[in-house]
């Protein structure tokens, strides 16, 4: 096995579920000669978690260290966790998140074969009993990467595994300046990717989300499909002048009206429509960050 040491990251912010996430790591199947270390960044303003967390590392014998990152800033949290990291790769949870008893070896697995130097796992969401059917049935909540030309370009921290000598070669840092409005995970991989770097994905190496209430409208989605087509236009307008940015506008333009018209010719079946308007929003979100708009502030 590649690594001796893993370091596993989780952020929180004022969710008792990370108990049930911390749990989850304590009963990951490792190879022999691997060791687990555990660092939780706490990212409230006080050091709400800090009892809760250490009462779970006691209760599952980890060996936890409790970072308190007081901005509520996702970006700071999770800088907080490369800074503490010692291990051979450095692991991500959200705290909402339990991972399956496979997750870690599953990743470490990949990473070996591949010599990636991420490798990322998929999301696979849990919904709650009121969700719509039509919407459990769609999966909208699930992640997984995104193939373009058959290379993983951009990834997520809710389920990955890094390589920490990548993350030193490459000067990775979460841009704190992203950390309210999102697309820092987009900003963080892609710098990875653009430097040369390489992200493989493991099939089995499952985390589990539950969805909340909040998160089961139209509305939820078409705002998170939007904030990631301005994460795409932002990386537009570094990367193109003033006539390539209007070629864009044209084309992610002539892609939302392609998706209304997908709409209305799927106005029978919710899910189809669905899947046309969130497909929509995202090319707008393009629109609106080339054009210059303010980006949407989801968090």
């Amino acid at each position: 096995m590649i690594a001796s040491v893993v370091s596993v990251a989780v952020c929180t912010y004022r969710r008792p579920a990370v108990v049930a996430t911390l749990a989850s790591i304590a009963q990951q199947e490792l190879p022999e000669g691997v060791r687990v270390e555990v660092i939780v960044a706490d990212n409230d303003t006080g050091r709400e978690a800090e009892a809760r967390v250490l009462a779970a590392a006691e209760l599952h014998g980890l060996s936890v260290a409790y970072v308190h990152a007081p901005e509520r800033n996702i970006c700071v949290a999770r800088n907080a966790c490369l800074d503490a990291a010692t291990g051979d790769w450095l692991a991500f949870l959200d705290d909402d998140e339990t991972a399956g008893p496979g997750w870690l070896v599953a990743l470490l697995s990949q990473a070996e074969r591949s010599g990636c130097d991420a490798v990322l796992g998929p999301v696979k969401a849990t919904y709650p009993p009121q969700a719509p059917s039509w919407l459990v049935a769609a999966d909208f909540h699930s992640t997984a990467p995104t193939f373009t030309n058959g290379r993983i370009l951009k990834g997520y921290a809710g389920n990955v595994l890094i390589r920490r000598s990548a993350i030193e070669r490459y000067g990775l840092r979460f841009d704190p300046a992203l950390g309210r409005m999102g697309g820092e995970d987009d900003a963080f991989f892609y710098r990875l990717t653009d430097g040369g770097g390489s992200i493989g994905y493991a099939r089995d190496a499952v985390a589990y989300e539950p969805v909340t209430p909040a998160r089961l409208s139209l509305t939820w989605l078409l705002k998170r499909s939007f904030r990631t087509g301005q994460t795409h236009g932002s990386r537009l307008l570094v990367r193109r002048g003033w006539f390539a940015r209007g070629v864009q506008i044209a084309m992610a333009g002539a892609k939302v009206a392609l998706c209304l018209g997908g709409a209305l010719t799927a106005i029978g079946s919710v899910q189809s429509r669905t899947r046309w308007l969130v497909r929509g929003a995202l090319h707008a979100g393009a629109v609106a960050r080339l054009a210059g708009l303010k980006v949407l502030e989801l968090y």
